[in-house]
């Protein structure tokens, strides 16, 4: 199965992310395109594993997006950071956008939508929009921050601020192939 050319949408017009990194990892895996299979990404010969903190939440992609290098972006799918305990890698679930991270990554667009599942069962906080999640979990708020900013090394990342639910919809429309 080709995983990048599933609908950003489900059928039920919830956003679909695509997990690569389960939370509590730190090997990086990435989705092989030509394989069509997730495997761990490798940098100059070696496994990159992340020499910091695990993953604080799931990591993964929303399919049939791509940030065009020539728009600004890095050329990948958008990213999807999805507030769930451990989901494993290649599990696809419907989530809902509650923020976007705005990070830039050696001057390229790198943004994450902030999602939570659909399923109320699988989420871990009780935050459903942006405002939420500020008030009640700006804590949370500043560990991802922290991470994203600091994970491959002093400087390469830089945060450029959040934005609520309704921006990373429409990060998610800019970016639809």
């Amino acid at each position: 199965m080709n995983h990048l050319a599933l609908p950003s949408f489900s059928e039920n017009g919830h956003l679909n992310a695509v997990i690569e990194i389960p939370a509590g990892t730190n090997t990086k895996f990435e989705y092989d395109k030509q394989r069509f299979e997730f495997k761990p990404d490798v940098r100059e010969g070696v496994t990159r594993r992340v020499d910091f903190l695990s993953y604080p939440l799931n990591y993964g992609f929303v399919p049939s997006t791509k940030m065009e290098k020539s728009r600004g972006g890095d050329g990948d799918p958008l990213d999807v950071l999805v507030l769930a305990e451990h989901l494993p890698t290649g599990t696809v679930i419907e989530v809902q956008p509650i923020g976007l991270l705005r990070l830039k990554d050696l001057g390229e667009w790198d943004n994450k939508v902030l999602a939570i599942p659909v399923n109320a069962s699988k989420r871990i906080i009780r935050a459903t929009n942006w405002q939420e999640f500020q008030l009640e979990y700006s804590a949370a708020r500043h560990i991802i921050e922290t991470f994203f900013t600091y994970y491959d090394g002093l400087g390469t990342m830089t945060l450029m601020g959040w934005g609520d639910e309704k921006a990373a919809l429409e990060e998610v429309k800019k970016w639809q192939i």
